[in-house]
């Protein structure tokens, strides 16, 4: 029985151990909502799912409070960085995810995302870019080419 109890134990601090090492961000929008992005919990580093979830607009103490909407999709490599951009030219800032391969070409995806009041809209998506590349041009390249 006490065998079991420390394997639990050993089992739990591992997964709290890789639970840091994910990448896990948070972005003030404009209109005061929150948007808060996150690797897959208990997944591989280098491929997996990431989530973008949406905050209603909140004093700084509630700014995850109020869950509003949300999308898990698809990852091949790990969250290098989320950022704001206008990528459909509505002059409202989308939230960008950027992930870097793990592989030795280091390649790079983006994803862009709408927010609206109680709601996110996938918008673009470029994949397979240079480790050098320009998401942000990459994704309005792509958005121009979807319509």
């Amino acid at each position: 029985m006490r065998a079991n109890w420390v394997a639990a134990i050993v089992i739990g601090l591992s997964a709290t151990a890789q639970a840091q090492d994910r990448h896990v961000g948070k972005l003030r929008l404009p209109s005061n909502q929150t948007v808060v992005v996150a690797e897959g919990d208990l997944e591989a580093r280098s491929t997996g799912s990431f989530s973008v979830r949406l905050y209603a607009a909140a004093d700084a103490a509630d700014e995850t409070t109020f869950f509003v909407a949300g999308l898990v999709r698809p990852r091949d490599g790990t969250i290098e960085r989320t950022v704001l951009a206008d990528i459909d030219g509505d002059r409202r800032e989308d939230v960008v995810v950027i992930v870097r391969s793990a592989g030795s070409g280091g390649y790079l995806s983006a994803h862009a995302f709408a927010v609206g009041k109680d709601r996110l809209s996938p918008i673009a998506t470029a994949e397979g870019l240079a480790k050098d590349a320009d998401p942000i041009a990459a994704l309005k390249k792509a958005r121009r080419q979807r319509k």
